[in-house]
């Protein structure tokens, strides 16, 4: 994503603005979804449901005004492909996966789907293993058993952080 930023910067000054702006949103959205999900277990469509809309349009227009429709098309494919992923664990084990994920799974695709298709695999790839690795952790400490229910949210904004500035 900073590879992406720098680009932009020099290269598309006028689209380096939406995506920082689209970037800042990430920040305050995920840290917000991450506390409230981390307590209540709920990811509330107040946040989620105008982020696709702010998101969408920054995103967009980043790639727009840098004539990369081919980026669009991606961003748009990455968050419906995580959607709808989601959408079908959801329907596997309504119990395992809230519909709030569903809905915050799509957002972190518009981003993984901006950069590229290896972003959005190495994201998801991320979602899970720390996911898996928290679970087992609380486990562990007996914080948790093999039915307890953890919130998801924060691990799908840590995994896509992760694979935004991480992964390539």
């Amino acid at each position: 994503m900073i590879a992406a930023i720098q680009e932009l910067r020099e290269n598309a000054p006028v689209a380096f603005v939406p995506l920082v702006l689209a970037l800042l949103l990430f920040v305050i959205n995920g840290a917000r979804l991450t506390w409230i999900d981390a307590r209540t277990h709920l990811l509330p469509n107040r946040i989620i449901l105008p982020w696709y809309v702010f998101a969408l349009v920054l995103l967009g227009a980043a790639l727009l005004l840098a004539g990369d429709g081919a980026g669009l098309l991606r961003t748009f494919l990455g968050g419906a492909i995580l959607f709808s992923f989601y959408l079908l664990l959801h329907m596997v084990q309504p119990r395992g996966m809230g519909l709030g994920d569903v809905k915050l799974a799509g957002i972190m695709g518009l981003y993984l789907g901006y950069l590229s298709w290896s972003h959005l695999l190495w994201g998801t790839v991320a979602t899970f293993l720390l996911g898996g690795l928290a679970s087992l952790v609380f486990i562990i400490l007996r914080r948790a058993g093999l039915k307890t229910s953890l919130a998801f949210g924060p691990y799908l904004v840590i995994g896509t952080l992760a694979a935004l500035f991480v992964a390539g």
